[in-house]
């Protein structure tokens, strides 16, 4: 991703990364031929996603492979194959603070790429948690959507 200066038509340069303690994150870029700034600005969820996915905002420290981003999405996935719907543990082996998935909140977690997938069971997984509930169901999910504010997402 980059951001263009509209005046400038120049590509803008990263500045500084701000972590204010709520759970957001501000990145900061500015104009090399104007110094205009703009900031990015994420929820705690992008936060968390960022983090999750071991990102280091600000660029890159070394050159990108040839076709790296497609090579690590096919690693493991074999031509024609289906990924395997997450486990739905058994009540009887729960540890505490686990939650089980019912097996429509499984299938639906299957719709989410796959890159993000393990960070977004864990985001429900804590969510019911804290909250006491043992099973996340689709609807614990969309409840969860607009506790969490990622109703657009």
């Amino acid at each position: 991703m980059k951001f263009l200066c509209v005046d400038c038509d120049r590509v803008m340069e990263y500045v500084e990364r701000r972590l204010p303690g709520d759970g957001t994150m501000a990145v900061v870029y500015a104009c090399p031929a104007c110094d205009r700034e703009t900031a990015l600005l994420t929820n705690p969820m992008e936060t968390r996603l960022v983090s999750g996915l071991g990102i280091e905002v600000g660029g890159r420290t070394v050159p990108p492979e040839p076709l790296e981003l497609v090579r690590s999405s096919l690693e493991g996935f074999e031509s024609g194959s289906q990924p395997a719907p997450p486990a739905v543990e058994d009540s009887d082996t729960l540890r505490p603070g686990q939650v089980r998935w019912s097996g429509p909140a499984s299938e639906r977690l299957l719709a989410v790429p796959s890159f993000v997938r393990g960070m977004v069971k864990r985001i429900y997984g804590e969510y019911a948690a804290e909250r006491g509930i043992s099973e996340i169901t689709p609807e614990i999910m969309d409840r969860a959507r607009i506790d969490l504010g990622l109703e657009g997402m």
